[in-house]
């Protein structure tokens, strides 16, 4: 019998030791979480869209506490978290320019014409790796959708054959952008009155050729700005708005009419 009892009682004795051993170490080398970083936590919408540069709201809440990331980051909970941000951290919230998902494309199935007959997966990466998909331009926005796919906000959808986005619903998360082969899809301040609605980087003439509404790098509308804020790089325009004025004139010059004034645009564009 003492055969039996004494390992048992060696084996046991040691499983508690260890257990002490353990329990000990976890009390002195555990980690202290800040009770700041769950109450964040709390106060976050919970998208986990990224949009924030974190990989998440708990890691932002962390880079909150830990690294003095920005409070008002949140750009799906907007003021309205921020304010509840700063106060947990006790500092003051710096209004953030809202952000909205911009398609810069009008390659409409009347706009621009197709190369082929696409049958396949409904998916616009897929697509662009068949000769940089079927429509002619070869900037253009493919049309398959791959971007409401991951829009939690139902704020993006495509119509006649280009992506169009609803600025009332859009957060500016830049999950559309992320995932958009042809890189179509900006994000632009949502006070920005003027766009630019092409990404075709091809020549005068055979952007022309390729689609009607396409940017032929006439360079009309630097001519006419006086901010210096449109040029045309890689035959297309682009605006930098931390100068642009909104005054309109590059827009009234533009003979494609590729660049839109917001006012004039749809609800959903």
């Amino acid at each position: 019998m003492k055969e039996i009892i004494i390992p048992v009682l060696i084996v046991g004795g040691l499983g508690l030791l260890f257990g002490l051993l353990l329990a000990f170490a976890s009390y002195i080398f555990a980690v202290k979480q800040d009770d700041r970083v769950e109450k964040i936590s709390k106060v976050l919408p919970g998208a986990n869209c990224g949009a924030c540069g974190y990989a998440g709201c708990a890691a932002y809440a962390a880079a909150v506490v830990e690294n003095g990331a920005p409070v008002n980051a949140c750009s799906v909970g907007k003021a309205a978290v921020a304010e509840k941000v700063a106060d947990i951290m006790g500092v003051k919230a710096e209004a953030a320019a809202e952000r909205v998902a911009h398609v810069k494309c009008r390659g409409t199935c009347e706009n621009t014409t197709a190369k082929y007959d696409y049958v396949g997966v409904q998916d616009c990466t897929a697509l662009s790796k068949l000769a940089g998909g079927q429509k002619h331009c070869r900037n253009a926005c493919l049309g398959f959708g791959t971007c409401t796919t991951v829009c939690a906000f139902d704020a993006i959808s495509v119509h006649d054959g280009v992506a169009s986005v609803n600025e009332e619903l859009c957060t500016g998360c830049g999950a559309c952008m992320g995932v958009c082969p042809h890189h179509v899809i900006e994000l632009i301040p949502k006070s920005a009155k003027v766009r630019v609605n092409c990404s075709n980087i091809e020549k005068g003439q055979s952007a022309n050729r390729h689609c009607k509404a396409s940017c032929i790098g006439c360079r009309m509308c630097e001519k006419v700005c006086e901010s210096d804020a449109i040029h045309v790089s890689d035959n297309v325009a682009s605006i930098d708005y931390s100068k642009c004025t909104f005054c309109g004139k590059c827009s009234e010059k533009c003979p494609k009419k590729v660049i839109s004034i917001k006012d004039n645009l749809s609800s959903d564009e």
